[in-house]
C-alpha cells in the first residue's frame, strides 16, 4: 500500500510539472515578438510584501532570482533611508519607490503625501526608476483627489522622475469609469496599472466597458502584474488551470502596454505583486497559504521575461 501511494505520489507531482512547464511555455510564446525601439528597456521589479527575512537576506534574494530591482515604501525615517541605500548597492538593485497616505482627513492625508513623495523625489543618492503613488482616498471629494495629480505632475517635471498613480481598491483610481474622469481632465497623468483591482470593483474582466479600460492603458507608465477574477484581487495560483481565462485576459491588457512602449522606445516595468495572506487564500483553521507566494512571483517574473523580451 505504501510503495502504490509512493507511485501514486510520484506520478501526480511529475504530472503537475509538465503542466506548469506547459502551460508556462504556452503563455510565454503567446505574444508574437514586436518591433522594438532600440531605447526600450524592460525592468522587472520584486515586491517585500510578505518577506519574512531581514532586508539585506531580500535584497540577496532578489539579485539571486535575477530581478532588476525592488519596489519599496519610501522609509521616512534616516537610519532606515541608509538602510535601504547600502543594500541597494551592495546588491546592485534599481528601485521604484511607493508613497501614498492612510489618514482620513484630507488635509493630514495631503499634507503626509506630500511630506513623503517631495523627500522620495529629492533624496540625492538614490535614483529611482519611478514612483508609484497609493493616491488618496475613495471617500475623497474629487476635486480633493486631484490635488495629488496636480502636485505629482508640478514633480515630476521639477525633478525629472516618472511619477505615476495606482488603481487601487479604497484609493482615488479605485474603478474603471471613475478613473476616466480624472484621466480626460489631466492629459499628464500616468497609470500604475494594477487592474486585478478593477476586475474585484467591477465582478467582471471588464469586457462591458472596453473603452474606459483603453483610455486608461494609454496612460500605463508601470505595471503590477497581479491576477486578479471577479470575486478577488488575487487568483490562488496563476499556475493553475482554473484560472486560465483571468491570467489571459491581463495579459492580453499588458500585451497592449508592451506594444505600445516598444514602439516609443519607453522602458517597461512591471512589478510581481502576489501578496501574502489574507491576499493570498489560505485553508480555514491552520490559515495556510494555498500556493507559495515567493515561487508565484518569481514564475510571473520569469514568464514576462520571456513574454517580453525587448
Amino acid at each position: 500500500m505504501n510503495q502504490n501511494r509512493r507511485t501514486f505520489i510520484k506520478q501526480g507531482a511529475a504530472a503537475s510539472t509538465a503542466l506548469l512547464l506547459a502551460s508556462f511555455e504556452s503563455l510565454a510564446a503567446a505574444n508574437p515578438p514586436s518591433p522594438s525601439n532600440p531605447a526600450s528597456e524592460l525592468k522587472i521589479l520584486a515586491t517585500n510584501w510578505g518577506f519574512k527575512g531581514t532586508l539585506d537576506e531580500y535584497g540577496a534574494r532578489v539579485k539571486q532570482e535575477g530581478y532588476d530591482g525592488i519596489e519599496i515604501w519610501w522609509p521616512m525615517e534616516a537610519p532606515a533611508q541608509a538602510e535601504l541605500f547600502s543594500m541597494l548597492k551592495k546588491w546592485g538593485l534599481q528601485v521604484g519607490f511607493l508613497c501614498g497616505g492612510s489618514q482620513k482627513d484630507f488635509k493630514e492625508h495631503f499634507s503626509y503625501f506630500q511630506k513623503m513623495i517631495d523627500a522620495a523625489a529629492n533624496n540625492t543618492i538614490q535614483k529611482p526608476l519611478y514612483i508609484n503613488c497609493h493616491s488618496g482616498r475613495d471617500f475623497f471629494s474629487y476635486e480633493e483627489n486631484s490635488r495629488f495629480i496636480e502636485h505629482t505632475t508640478q514633480l515630476g517635471k521639477q525633478t525629472g522622475i516618472p511619477i505615476s498613480h495606482e488603481t487601487h481598491r479604497s484609493r482615488m483610481l479605485f474603478a474603471a469609469p471613475v478613473a476616466k474622469q480624472y484621466i480626460q481632465k489631466y492629459p499628464e497623468l500616468r497609470v500604475t496599472l494594477d487592474i486585478s483591482h478593477w476586475c474585484n470593483v467591477s465582478e467582471s474582466l471588464l469586457a462591458d466597458q472596453p473603452e474606459n479600460v483603453d483610455l486608461a492603458l494609454e496612460r500605463v507608465l508601470h505595471i503590477h502584474a497581479r491576477i486578479g477574477h471577479p470575486e478577488g484581487p488575487q487568483v490562488s495560483d496563476p499556475r493553475a488551470p482554473e484560472w486560465e481565462a483571468a491570467v489571459k485576459a491581463h495579459l492580453a491588457w499588458w500585451d497592449k502596454v508592451v506594444e505600445r512602449k516598444k514602439k516609443t522606445g519607453e522602458r517597461i516595468t512591471f512589478l510581481t505583486e502576489f501578496g501574502p495572506p489574507d491576499y493570498m487564500p489560505t485553508l480555514p483553521y491552520t490559515r495556510q497559504p494555498l500556493a507559495d507566494q515567493w515561487a508565484v512571483n518569481v514564475f510571473m517574473m520569469q514568464l514576462l521575461r520571456k513574454r517580453y523580451a525587448v
